[in-house]
């Protein structure tokens, strides 16, 4: 007797359903790193005098930025239980902060081009941002009930929290006013915020290394937005080599020598931080053999080496050694290089469902 074939109804799919965007809700919190890493780069490349790269890749961050703030404000309507699950996930949550650092550094890049107005914008909205997150993600990570140690969600991430507090003391130097109550102000908020940040950095760093070393680290474990704790060396440098070049003001002359000193100390840490952080990489995928793919998580890392080339070049030439300015220029094309590879491959990785689907319909 032949087998029957029996036809089992398919349940149509609900509204809800059809109208998934899977794009949309699995967004990572921490894609601003793309408008992060675009945008220092083009400040980098306008410090070397290479004016229409610098716009183009301004642009880039500017129809990113543009384009994730659609897209978190959908996830926030659509998705809401997933946005706050990555809110109280120690793993995720201080990527958040990557909004904070793209708002800042799209506002120092627009100051740079005469765009006054629309820097302070960014800026203000990159401020309250970091009022909102420094306080809700701690203390949501402290006091919520949990049901293992936020010791082991500890990752490069945290030194995320650390870039968006330097990148409103750079954005504050930048906007400062030449004269009047108004230079005070953004010179103390610029000293505040940078100071903040150093504790912020020690304190990170403190958790990350004890997290290193009493748990055990897998391949998986070290992904790119480590090389943020480069990153987060280099815009502390560069918070205060901005700070050097503010309008005398009381709350600048009184840090000058500390600002000055440590972004020294810091520049020489973070350039000792390149090598380890590369012999990271080499054990993870060489020695590991973890596939090398586009992630959004690799803006994380043409960031940092975007900011170290920037820093370098301002530090240089605020304490007056050539050579740290002279490795700032030639990092720059370090920097670009690797973003480009980094943009080819997120091209690739989003044009190809489309081109998928238009093979398959040509077959």
């Amino acid at each position: 007797m032949p087998d029957q074939v029996i036809d089992t109804p398919v349940a149509a799919p609900t509204g809800r359903q059809r109208h998934d965007l899977p794009a949309v809700r699995d967004l990572p919190p921490g894609y601003f790193a793309l408008v992060m890493a675009s945008g220092i780069c083009s400040t980098a490349l306008l410090g070397i005098g290479h004016r229409w790269l610098s716009r183009a890749l301004l642009a880039v961050a500017l129809v990113g930025f543009a384009a994730l703030c659609v897209a978190v404000v959908l996830r926030a309507v659509r998705y809401p239980a997933r946005l706050l699950a990555d809110l109280a996930a120690a793993d995720l949550a201080y990527t958040f902060f990557t909004f904070v650092a793209a708002c800042n550094v799209l506002a120092v890049r627009l100051v740079m081009g005469g765009f006054r107005a629309e820097a302070v914008t960014f800026a203000a909205v990159g401020a309250v941002a970091w009022f909102v997150l420094s306080y809700t993600v701690p203390v949501g990570l402290i006091l919520r009930p949990r049901r293992e140690p936020v010791l082991n969600g500890v990752n490069g991430t945290w030194f995320v929290w650390v870039v968006g507090t330097q990148s409103i003391a750079v954005s504050a130097a930048a906007l400062d006013a030449h004269g009047g109550d108004a230079a005070r102000f953004t010179a103390l908020a610029a000293v505040v915020m940078w100071s903040v940040g150093v504790v912020l950095y020690l304190v990170v760093a403190t958790l990350v290394l004890v997290r290193l070393l009493l748990i055990e680290v897998r391949a998986e474990d070290l992904t790119p937005p480590y090389w943020v704790t480069m990153g987060a060396t280099a815009i502390t440098v560069l918070a205060a080599s901005s700070i050097l070049h503010m309008t005398p003001a009381p709350a600048v002359d009184a840090t000058r020598s500390v600002v000055a000193g440590l972004a020294v100390v810091l520049w020489a840490f973070g350039t000792w931080l390149i090598p380890l952080l590369v012999a990271f990489g080499v054990w993870r995928h060489v020695v590991r053999r973890v596939r090398l793919g586009y992630l959004p998580a690799l803006w994380s890392m043409v960031f940092p080496l975007g900011m170290y080339a920037t820093a370098s070049m301002d530090l240089g030439k605020v304490v007056r050694l050539p050579i740290v300015a002279g490795i700032g220029r030639a990092w720059t094309w370090v920097a670009v290089a690797v973003w480009t590879l980094v943009f080819v491959a997120m091209c690739r990785h989003l044009l190809r469902p489309a081109t998928h689907r238009l093979l398959t319909r040509m077959r």
